[in-house]
């Protein structure tokens, strides 16, 4: 088959396979969503956070748990009341800054409104009024009205420490606002947006500004929670109005580090902001990864329990040892049900977000959150494109067996990739290639089990018929190298036929000669089948096969003789098995020739057989027939004898058969070796001939007598053939130009 036509049946796979190449790149390169890509990215994701996380409780950061415990004991009815009053969460920082020594304390609750449990709007209001003018009232009032306000309490345990209120932007469209915000961390100036598409917000809920005023910063508690509901990255910044805003995570570990300004590494260069992205933010020495959303990946520690946790109650009574919070980094949250902010992360599906800040601000303090620059969106892209077109180009061209080899292969060098970036800190999408090189696999999988399937089918309804099921399955890997289609080509054909059926068939009852004719014709057909031969058609006890098509075969002349010589011995086994069965014996007249002709479907248009023909086919036709007036069970042309090198064949007769006026030289193949006496018979009969067509008739005669009588068994009936005409031309001499053949004016 000729390059070009594999190539343009290997085409619509191809390019099936550079389409599928097209789609996963554009999503790699962020053109294209493919949510059930991100998914598998997120699943891979999280098995590598799983199996990856460090383990153990990390010391540095100790958690001051709101729990059921510390709401029923500071309760007095039992009732375990939320939120407490400022007074309590006064004394609580007091206590954690003055008599345990931590060095930071952010609070993961909002203190959006005022504290009213001390009674002081109801004392404010007998100020205001029936006893605005009574000065003892007043005097009592300006002395006890400092010790009621809870706020300014509260606010002032905040002041001159390192205090980071959290709070909370609203989602997105609303619009409402209730509090105040922090200073921003960044200012537009400071962080060009073109270098960044952050996540904006328009609406929040602050706390009041006595309290926001009074601490150090604040920070924003506003996770991204992906598709499929697991958080897995937190937006260090959000923009509103132009100013960013901290995460409570980033405004602790900026507490932590010194107070310092951040400071976004901004990319180098003229064209900076129209091809850059800031990438890392300095945290006072410290380097913080950010994506182009500015948001960075949650370095999870392990699952739930990671940090340690102490009831607030006993910071409040202090039954705590010292040491448990000496220098640490404390988070005011709430495990208490009702107050429990629940996650779903990569490692636990129920994981309390204040344990999320704290994995982050030990992320920025080791340098340990992973970042996913722009510049690994451009390896995915690469990977996808220098793997999948590699695939798409190659897998058309090679078997299962290759292709599955070439696709593992593939899958292993990009989850190295994978791996190793990791390793690395780099989170390196590796589900759209994965997915690409698979499905262009299964693509070509499918496509030739489709197509190798209905090729099959079409072969073998075109040729099933015709040729053995071993070239059925060979012509199905390539049907386009084979065609009905009608063509000349040079064939050997062979024709075989029962001697004397007609007087055979009449002696048998038709299921009997049914069974006989299953019974001749079915081994005979299994020959043909094992020497590659195509059935051309039967035609009562004959059979028409040839060789050379519709599957090319070099040694088409040899196989067509090795075919009908093992015809002959298998005769000898099948009269064995009609003489079991009472049946009568039966001979075969075999006949071969080997020339052009035309093959190919030929008839009407009503119906059509695959079959061959012209001179050589009626040739091989008229051998058969002759077969029995030499005696001799197989007859070949000489383009056939010529054809077959090494083939021990005796020289019959120059003919010239009914319809044809060129004569032909015929032999009887006896196949490869030979008796000594086989052998000196030949000699002897090949002298015979000689004499013969120089008509020495008397020397001829004498030798052929010598064969009848010493060798009647290599050809008494030929023998007896030639005596016979020789007598008949010592009475009717030949012409003059006499050339020795022999015409037969029948079929």
């Amino acid at each position: 088959m000729s390059l070009i036509r594999q190539f343009r049946q290997r085409t619509p796979r191809i390019l099936l396979g550079l389409t599928l190449v097209a789609i996963f790149a554009a999503h790699a390169a962020g053109w294209l969503g493919l949510q059930l890509i991100e998914r598998l990215d997120n699943i891979i994701y999280d098995a590598q956070m799983r199996l990856t996380a460090p383990g153990g409780v990390d010391p540095r950061v100790v958690i001051i748990d709101i729990d059921e415990k510390s709401l029923r004991e500071q309760d007095e009815g039992g009732a375990g009341r939320w939120p407490w009053a400022r007074d309590k969460m006064a004394l609580l920082t007091h206590r954690l800054f003055d008599d345990y020594g931590i060095q930071v304390l952010g609070f993961d609750v909002i203190f959006s409104e005022r504290d009213e449990t001390s009674g002081t709007q109801a004392l404010d209001a007998l100020a205001r009024g029936p006893l605005a003018s009574d000065p003892l009232f007043q005097a009592a009032y300006a002395n006890l009205r400092p010790q009621l306000d809870y706020d300014a309490q509260f606010a002032a345990s905040l002041t001159d420490s390192a205090t980071v209120l959290g709070f909370s932007f609203l989602t997105v469209g609303d619009t409402q606002t209730k509090g105040v915000l922090p200073p921003p961390a960044l200012t537009a100036s400071q962080l060009p947006p073109a270098l960044v598409d952050p996540r904006r917000r328009e609406g929040y809920t602050g706390n009041l500004a006595m309290l926001q005023s009074a601490a150090s910063s604040g920070g924003h508690v506003n996770p991204v929670v992906d598709l499929d509901g697991v958080l897995r990255r937190m937006p260090m910044l959000i923009e509103y109005r132009g100013n960013y805003y901290a995460a409570l995570s980033l405004a602790m570990a900026q507490a932590l580090l010194g107070g310092e300004q951040l400071k976004p590494i901004l990319p180098s260069g003229p064209q900076a902001e129209a091809f850059g992205s800031v990438e890392i933010i300095d945290v006072g020495g410290a380097q913080l990864p950010v994506d182009h959303q500015l948001a960075s990946f949650i370095p999870y520690r392990g699952p739930y329990g990671s940090f340690r946790y102490v009831p607030a109650i006993d910071v409040l009574n202090k039954t705590l040892p010292k040491e448990t919070l000496d220098g640490k980094i404390g988070i005011v949250g709430s495990t208490a049900a009702g107050l429990l902010d629940l996650r779903s992360t990569p490692v636990g599906k129920e994981y309390p977000g204040v344990e999320v800040t704290a994995n982050l601000i030990v992320g920025i303090l080791d340098g340990t959150i992973r970042q996913s620059p722009l510049w690994s969106y451009a390896v995915n892209v690469a990977i996808i494109l220098t793997g999948g077109i590699f695939l798409a180009l190659t897998m058309a061209w090679v078997g299962a067996l290759p292709a599955s080899l070439l696709t593992t292969l593939l899958c292993a060098v990009a989850m190295g990739i994978n791996v190793y970036a990791w390793r690395a800190g780099i989170v390196l999408p590796i589900a759209g290639a994965l997915s690409c090189f698979l499905l262009i696999f299964l693509l070509n999988v499918g496509f030739s089990y489709f197509f190798e399937s209905r090729n099959k089918r079409l072969i073998t309804a075109l040729f099933g018929q015709y040729v053995p099921p071993d070239l059925v399955t060979e012509m199905s890997k390539d049907p386009g190298q084979f065609s009905m289609e009608g063509r000349s080509e040079t064939l050997t054909i062979l024709f075989s036929d029962v001697r004397g059926f007609t007087t055979i068939s009449e002696g048998l009852e038709p299921r009997e000669l049914s069974e006989l004719m299953n019974a001749f014709l079915t081994p005979f057909t299994e020959i043909i089948y094992q020497h590659a031969g195509t059935i051309d058609k039967y035609m009562g006890d004959c059979i028409m096969a040839f060789w050379g098509a519709p599957v090319a075969d070099a040694d088409h002349a040899r196989h067509g003789v090795a075919a009908a010589l093992e015809m002959l011995r298998a005769l000898e086994k099948i009269n064995k098995d009609f003489e079991a069965r009472g049946w009568p014996r039966i001979r075969v007249g075999i006949g071969l020739n080997t020339g052009r002709v035309s093959v190919g479907n030929m008839g009407s248009e009503i119906r059509l057989a695959y079959t061959a023909m012209g001179d050589a086919v009626n040739l091989a036709s008229r051998l058969e027939g002759i077969t029995k007036e030499y005696g001799v069970p197989i007859v070949i042309g000489e383009q056939t004898y010529r054809a077959v090198p090494g083939l021990l064949a005796r020289e019959l007769d120059r003919v010239r058969v009914k319809g044809k006026d060129e004569a032909v030289t015929i032999y009887e193949p006896l196949g490869f070796d030979a008796e000594p006496d086989t052998l000196e018979a030949l000699d002897m009969f090949a002298n015979v001939l000689a004499m013969y067509r120089a008509q020495r008739w008397d020397a001829a005669q004498a030798i052929l007598e010598r064969l009848i009588e010493d060798f009647s068994q290599t050809g008494e009936i030929l023998y007896k053939l030639y005596v016979t005409r020789i007598n008949y031309l010592r009475e009717n001499p030949p012409d003059s130009d006499w050339d020795g053949s022999f015409t037969f004016t029948t079929k």
